[in-house]
């Protein structure tokens, strides 16, 4: 399975391929989309469609999207969430189903715990995908967050199997 994981941003969206099968996950891609544009509508414009050609290009078959924490700033935390519902639009766009995740349950997935720092987590992400050439702190949490869906949407799959 293909698994396409997004780090919502208004600047800087962090996205990243991993492939997996049974339980061996591979790199694929990674990277940033920036935003263009001076108001709040055009940096929007310009994220989505950079996110859509990035679909067109690797095809992922599910994607996974990192949930907005609140911060003190409600105004910061509005736009995040806005570039957020792109990082959400996008893959519906293209039928596909998406896992939304805790930054602390991604960093649990990853790193083992939940208060990991970005040097933690971009050092294990390299380790889970050899040969990843991790681009930036936003594209390694990108990956984490495919990884951490790579884990979760394989129980959940099993889950709906057995009935449980």
């Amino acid at each position: 399975m293909r698994i396409l994981g997004i780090d919502p941003g208004l600047r800087n969206m962090g996205w990243g391929v991993i492939e997996a099968v049974g339980s061996r996950l591979s790199f694929v891609a990674n990277g940033v989309v920036h935003s263009e544009g001076t108001d709040l509508p055009g940096r929007l414009c310009s994220l989505h469609a950079q996110l859509t050609g990035i679909f067109r290009e690797y095809a992922p078959q599910t994607a996974a999207v990192e949930q907005t924490f609140v911060n003190k700033d409600g105004a910061s935390t509005l736009k995040l969430g806005q570039a957020r519902g792109i990082a959400l639009l996008v893959p519906a766009q293209f039928g596909l189903s998406v896992g939304e995740y805790a930054p602390n349950k991604v960093k649990k997935t990853v790193v083992g715990v939940g208060h990991a720092s970005k040097e933690q987590i971009k050092h294990m992400v390299k380790m889970q995908l050899p040969g990843a050439d991790v681009r930036s702190a936003d594209a390694a949490d990108a990956l984490a967050i495919a990884i951490c869906h790579a884990h979760h949407h394989k129980y959940d799959q099993l889950l709906l199997k057995t009935g449980s």
